[in-house]
């Protein structure tokens, strides 16, 4: 089961991603900025309090990535 090791939030809403398979990488969380639950991210202090969760990613209010998300858009560094 893929897993995110570690979740490094940059400038202007990518994720710099490590995940248990070896692979590493950026996602861009701007895609998800005008939907739903998700809208809360565009606080740029609150984006930043982004976790590894589970086999995903989480921030405090329970907005949550899966690694297989993650990983399906990852552009290697």
């Amino acid at each position: 089961m893929l897993k995110i090791n570690r979740v490094d939030a940059k400038d202007d809403y990518i994720l710099f991603v490590e995940l248990s398979d070896g692979r590493s990488g950026f996602f861009d969380v701007k895609p998800y900025l005008e939907k739903g639950v998700f809208t809360q991210l565009k606080d740029k202090n609150y984006f930043k309090q982004v976790k590894p969760f589970f086999c995903g990613i989480a921030w405090p209010n329970e907005q949550d990535l899966s690694a297989d998300t993650i990983a399906f858009d990852l552009k290697h560094s």
